[in-house]
């Protein structure tokens, strides 16, 4: 199928993982690309592959926490590529190896991952927001985690970072409703992305042992949803959650 055929998706944290798999997956549906990431070399390699698929592709070395670049890179990608028809929020991250129980836990670790995980979603939106509601079109797909949702011991701030994604959402959804703008989210359970490099295989098999389904998801199951949300098969969908998670929550 080709469901975003023509159309500009701009997809943040592009360069691996989930983030190149949604790129990869939106350019096999036809769109077109503006990926941003820090990481340069990887992000290369994303523009390579879906170049490959006919996509036009922009690439955009910057860090989605930093208002400044966030706001320029917009700029040049509107004027450089045109309308943003789809923009996916997809740039996230836990506390990795400072991750802690509450009580061990510093500020200095929580700003750096609500700043990550959630103030990136906010600052990328706010540029595609006001022509999207000029134009009375398009879909921002925000990437969550069922860490909120499931409220799992030792990643306190990325719960609630990404609760906060679920609830930015939301109320962004209502408010661009009226402008025929769908705000969606998908919630990634374990995925098989460089972060489970980190974790032990005991505590991998304990996680894996929770889950229906009995497998960790490739990020490939995470960008089928993404492209559900940001195509118009979800034309009728707004303010949701969807979870894929191989059944660990159930709505």
């Amino acid at each position: 199928m080709r469901r975003m055929e023509g159309k500009l998706a701009v997809v943040t944290g592009a360069a691996n993982g989930i983030g190149r798999a949604s790129a990869l997956r939106f350019a096999s549906e036809g769109a077109n690309l503006a990926i941003l990431d820090r990481e340069d070399e990887g992000l290369a390699v994303t523009a390579e592959k879906a170049r490959a698929m006919g996509a036009e592709v922009l690439t955009i070395t910057a860090d989605c926490t930093d208002e400044d670049v966030v706001v320029a890179a917009f700029k040049r990608i509107y004027a450089e590529a045109g309308f943003v028809d789809v923009l996916m929020n997809n740039v996230g991250q836990s506390a990795r190896e400072r991750a802690s129980e509450f009580y061990q836990s510093s500020s200095e670790v929580w700003r750096f991952v609500l700043d990550v995980s959630l103030v990136s979603t906010l600052l990328s939106s706010r540029q595609v927001v006001p022509a999207m509601r000029e134009a009375g079109k398009g879909k921002i797909v925000n990437v969550a985690s069922n860490a909120g949702l499931a409220g799992e011991v030792g990643i306190s701030e990325y719960a609630a970072a990404k609760m906060g994604v679920i609830g930015f959402t939301r109320s962004l959804a209502r408010e661009l409703a009226p402008f025929k703008v769908n705000v969606n989210a998908v919630c990634p359970g374990v995925t098989k992305t460089r972060v489970l490099e980190q974790i032990s295989d005991e505590f991998l098999d304990k996680i894996r042992s929770s889950i229906p389904l009995g497998f960790f998801a490739e990020p490939e199951d995470i960008a089928a949803a993404a492209a559900f949300l940001a195509s118009d098969d979800s034309r009728y969908m707004t303010g949701q959650s969807v979870v894929v998670d191989g059944g660990r929550w159930m709505v």
